[in-house]
């Protein structure tokens, strides 16, 4: 069983986007983080469930997605840290870079 971590970019990267989303409807902002959130829960009994990231062709940094957003992860021994949620439309090379996690 993994434990599921959220790391302070990752939430910084939900926080911006339900700003965004808060903009048009607070209430889709709240039920779209909420569902991001939980989406991740999954790991908790399959960390290896998602797909290997292509833009980084390593094992251990994985996705899965909710709706329209890659949910970014490293599996690491008996846990899975959510590095980045990014919006399936962007460059991921342009905006992560792994060798900034700092997964301690």
């Amino acid at each position: 069983m993994a434990r599921v971590v959220w790391t302070e970019p990752a939430l910084n990267d939900l926080h911006d986007i339900l700003d965004y989303i808060a903009k048009d409807s607070f209430v889709y902002a709240e039920r779209f983080g909420i569902r991001v959130v939980t989406a991740p829960c999954i790991l908790e009994q399959f960390p290896q469930c998602g797909r290997i990231v292509p833009e980084f062709d390593d094992e251990n940094i994985r996705e899965i997605f909710y709706g329209s957003y890659r949910i970014i992860y490293v599996v690491r021994e008996e846990h899975c840290y959510i590095t980045a949620v990014i919006h399936g439309s962007r460059d991921i090379l342009r905006h992560i870079d792994p060798g900034t996690w700092d997964l301690t």
